[in-house]
């Protein structure tokens, strides 16, 4: 990540001299001379770390009077003050009014270079911390061993290191977020911010002040929107198929350009963002219904990625299940608990429309209204009724249904149903759903066939092989 440094420095040859300094060092900067310059250059974009001097010549304000206006619109920025005619007072006024440090000039290259390095740490670690505050620890890991799984954490590690855009679909609770978390995390603009929003959760009328920022009248800021808060880093957009259409133009304009234009502002912001989108509903169809834009559809669907529903990995359950009750145990202080076989049969078969979100949910109602020993594990029998979701009762229809039906037949419908389900819980692996069902997998084949169930296309191959088929 290059940070962005903002010298006012109103002597030309200090100004180039900690110019040349800072660049040699790998950072990016912009020089001027006077509060008016520093204000306008900080209008086209916040900087990463600014470095004022306290007498500016010809200027309509000093040092410190700068500091104190630029405190009020950007808090979190930190400010390095130096000066030929330091005191302590003056120092101590300036660390009150919001500077992270004061030097003395003439200073060592070494000074200047360490104060910087520690002012931009300080000020990463707070950006983390309030991001924090207020939320529930996110995951910034694929748990799992499925094939999906698998094929995801490969896709992005290739994705990662590239600059693409990254357009991700899947269902509501899949897990859109934490793979855009993981692309970020594993890319070159990891020590950058990660800024998320849901397009659905903002009003209509206020996506383009959350996202661009507003200035006043008189070309003050007013709100820094999240493209600017996310520059050097990565903008996540969840449901992008919510947001206005007058407002994917104006996106449309930031992917191509790399800059925008404020609410209510005259001159462009240019930033550095990587943007990440996903949605939970057909894009493509979207844009056939003319609700979203097809330049921008193809703008954001550089790489596309999809996170599987959780029905289509149910082997990483009882590795879900365990990794949520050790994060809910720590979290809440709830005793973990082990989960039993048949309850977590039980788990594994249920379909589970809201995904890992919805699996998580259960988990942590599960710990809540467990009863009994906490060292015994938690069986079908002892499930609460409120996770009884996953409980494998039969409602009246199906008794009646099954009290209709002879003993083979009925016999016949258990087995169908119970194969199926345990296929769909070993992901459609024939020799694990054997070894657990407790018979040779060729007789399995067979049974298999005579009751009309498929497997995956690799064990449908194999079938084929044992009947002697072509």
């Amino acid at each position: 990540m290059k940070y962005d440094i903002l010298i006012v420095e109103d002597e030309d040859d200090i100004r180039a001299m900690i110019g040349g300094i800072l660049e040699d060092d790998g950072y990016e900067v912009r020089l001027t001379a006077t509060s008016n310059e520093a204000i306008n250059s900080l209008k086209l974009r916040k900087p990463s770390l600014m470095i004022l001097d306290v007498w500016l010549k010809g200027s309509t304000m000093d040092g410190i009077e700068l500091l104190v206006s630029i405190k009020k619109s950007h808090p979190n920025m930190p400010v390095i003050i130096i000066s030929g005619h330091g005191t302590v007072e003056t120092a101590v006024s300036a660390i009150r009014k919001g500077a992270y440090d004061y030097i003395v000039k003439p200073f060592k290259a070494d000074k200047l270079l360490v104060t910087c390095k520690r002012a931009l740490e300080n000020a990463r670690l707070k950006s983390e911390n309030e991001e924090l505050k207020g939320k529930t620890s996110h995951d910034v890991a694929l748990i799992g061993t499925s094939s999906h799984v698998i094929q995801l954490k490969q896709k992005i590690s290739k994705i990662a290191a590239t600059n693409s855009r990254v357009l991700i679909s899947g269902q509501s609770g899949s897990g859109k977020e934490l793979i855009a978390r993981l692309l970020h995390e594993s890319s070159l603009r990891s020590k950058g911010p990660f800024k998320a929003v849901n397009a659905a959760s903002i009003i209509p009328e206020r996506v383009e002040e959350e996202l661009f920022g507003v200035e006043d009248e008189s070309g003050n800021l007013n709100k820094i929107g999240l493209l600017e808060r996310a520059h050097n880093g990565t903008l996540y957009l969840d449901e992008v198929a919510d947001m206005p259409i007058e407002t994917q133009g104006k996106l449309l304009r930031l992917l191509v350009e790399q800059r925008f234009r404020r609410l209510g502002g005259k001159d462009d912001v240019q930033v550095d963002v990587r943007v990440i989108t996903s949605s939970s509903r057909d894009l493509l169809k979207e844009v056939n219904l003319g609700r979203f834009r097809e330049d921008l559809y193809h703008r954001l669907n550089v790489m596309p990625l999809e996170a599987p529903p959780l029905k289509e990995r149910r082997e990483d359950i009882p590795a879900l299940v365990e990794h949520f009750i050790t994060q809910l145990s720590t979290s809440t202080g709830l005793p973990a608990r082990k989960i039993g076989a048949d309850a977590m049969a039980a788990l594994q078969a249920h379909n589970w429309p809201g995904n890992v979100r919805q699996l998580r949910n259960n988990v942590e109602r599960l710990l809540i209204l467990a009863t009994g020993d906490p060292s015994q594990a938690i069986t079908l029998e002892t499930l609460p009724p409120e996770v009884s979701v996953v409980r494998a009762t039969q409602g009246k229809n199906e008794n009646e249904k099954l009290i209709s039906l002879s003993l083979r037949d009925a016999r016949e419908h258990f087995e169908r149903d119970y194969l199926k389900s345990q296929i769909q819980r070993f992901g459609g692996n024939i020799s694990r759903t054997a070894n657990f069902v407790g018979m040779e997998r060729s007789a399995l084949h067979r049974k298999l066939k005579s009751l009309g169930l498929k497997s995956n296309d690799r064990d449908e191959a194999e079938v084929n092989n044992v009947y002697g088929r072509d």
